[in-house]
């Protein structure tokens, strides 16, 4: 707990500042670059894009922000055993900025290269910076939802000058210079990151559970050998000696990491040794996973089929002034800006006052609402089918919609999974929640891709369904958790604490 002579950031521990603004910037450069992706693959190649179709643009796009979020279950792991959290954050960073500068080449090939840099390097930090904000706080700590809520925040406000930034450069600049802006973010963060590394003291300096001389050394060989196939994979598909089908390998992909994320969760259900009050909280967790995975599957259609409906079917002529394409993307991130503060004080209010929705509940809300926002966009898409090109207030009651629904879920989530998580897999946990990221991603990509530009009366039906889908699992979510909302609050009996990373299982390890 903080005293009152202790420095604060927000009233908040004074380690939120630095991870708060390391986010910030790097997010900057994952919003930036992350709205440009279908725009770039699907503009022709006089436009200076890959003219790609639609189908294989937006697979290709969840391919790349679900495997950017794969990757933290390994960067997950890596920090618990290998290098602690805040080297693992700043060795991330550094493979991210890397990776902005190959996209800044303009060159087809190197394109795909630069795509897979910042895969890397965003699995590594991505799940460990969250770990950290969730370490700074004691159990019982009532700060905990509200800091996660500013830290939050932070996120947006990255988000809106990645947008802003790149979105000008891409209209008025070029393609590569908006990449390379995404650079300039991250290089950004960095250097604040390790000016301020001191606030966060011991916190994630060393790993949770580390292995044993030789089991790290036989770890960065297994590391070093599978990013050597990568490397060989790649190498193969630019060269044309090995075939693609986007579409293909995005279905396959998503079945392969449904099926792993619920291999890895009952594997430490079942053999992480855990205490009996840890599998009921792990319980009421499964339903927190699930309600963010079909979350992420609806709202990820920012970057995708809402970004193309934007291009194509959207009047952004204000005067003689057309709003670039990519400043829409920032709504979302505006709105929560305002927003943020306002949930964050509605935390802090149910707090005081001893009322606090479980997690579940909060989490199934924040699923509804965001599919009331698919019931907009089937209005707006019947009026593009029709003929006309619609104003732009579609789409921002859509975004506003979508943004409630993420303050409602995202934050909340990632505060359960740090207050509910056994601490020893706490890196692991954090990994495995971001994992239902690349579940939605994947889904939502392949769900764009039955957005047919030449058949637009097609869409109306598509985000009719993903409306009637998402609502479905939310009232189903919504009615479990009024049974584990009493799992939730259990706490470790005395012996329970008494259990040592030593004792569990070596095949979790």
């Amino acid at each position: 707990m903080t005293t009152q002579t202790e420095k604060t950031f927000f009233g908040q521990p004074l380690g939120l500042q630095t991870l708060f603004f390391t986010e910030m910037w790097e997010r900057m450069s994952y919003y930036g670059m992350r709205m440009l992706l279908v725009l770039f693959m699907t503009a022709t190649l006089q436009e200076g894009g890959l003219a790609l179709t639609v189908a294989s643009a937006t697979a290709i796009y969840g391919l790349y922000t679900g495997c950017v979020y794969f990757m933290g279950l390994p960067g997950g792991w890596i920090s618990d055993r290998l290098l602690g959290g805040q080297r693992a954050v700043w060795y991330g960073g550094i493979i991210i900025m890397i990776g902005h500068i190959i996209l800044a080449i303009p060159n087809d090939k190197t394109f795909f290269i630069g795509m897979i840099f910042v895969v890397l390097g965003t699995g590594l930090l991505k799940p460990n910076i969250s770990a950290l904000v969730g370490q700074l706080y004691s159990d019982k700590d009532v700060r905990r939802d509200s800091g996660y809520a500013i830290y939050y925040m932070g996120i947006n406000i990255g988000s809106v000058i990645g947008n802003g930034v790149c979105g000008y450069l891409m209209e008025y600049q070029g393609w590569h210079w908006a990449f390379g802006a995404a650079a300039v973010g991250m290089a950004i963060g960095l250097i604040q990151y390790r000016r301020t590394i001191g606030n966060l003291n011991s916190i994630g300096a060393k790993p949770e559970s580390p292995l044993t001389p030789k089991g790290e050394k036989i770890s960065w060989m297994v590391i070093g050998g599978i990013l050597s196939l990568i490397a060989l994979i790649a190498f193969m598909a630019l060269s044309g000696n090995l075939e693609i089908n986007p579409v293909s390998v995005a279905e396959n992909v998503a079945i392969s990491f449904t099926a792993i994320f619920v291999l890895y969760y009952v594997a430490i259900f079942w053999l992480g040794n855990l205490t009996p009050n840890e599998k009921r909280r792990l319980g009421a967790l499964l339903l927190v996973c699930i309600a963010s995975a079909c979350f992420w599957s609806g709202f990820e259609q920012a970057g995708s089929s809402l970004n193309l409906f934007t291009r194509d079917y959207t009047d952004r002529l204000v005067g003689s002034f057309e709003i670039p394409t990519g400043w829409f993307q920032s709504l979302n991130s505006i709105f929560i800006v305002a927003l943020s503060p306002f949930f964050a004080a509605i935390w802090i209010n149910f707090g005081k006052r001893f009322v606090s929705p479980a997690y579940g509940i909060k989490c199934a809300v924040g699923l509804i609402i965001m599919a009331s926002g698919f019931i907009v966009m089937f209005f707006a898409a019947q009026y593009a089918a029709s003929g006309l090109k619609v104003a732009p207030y579609w789409l921002v009651a859509t975004y506003f919609l979508h943004t409630v629904g993420e303050l409602c879920l995202s934050p909340v989530a990632l505060s359960a999974i740090s207050k509910l998580s056994p601490r020893r897999f706490a890196g692991q946990m954090m990994g495995i929640f971001v994992l239902t990221y690349s579940i939605g991603n994947i889904i939502s990509g392949l769900l764009a891709g039955n957005f047919d530009p030449n058949a637009i009366e097609q869409l109306p039906s598509m985000y009719l369904q993903i409306s009637l889908f998402s609502i479905g699992i939310g009232i189903m979510i919504l009615l479990f958790s009024f049974k584990t909302r009493i799992w939730e609050s259990l706490q470790d009996d005395k012996t329970d604490k008494h259990i040592k990373p030593e004792d569990v299982v070596p095949s979790i390890q």
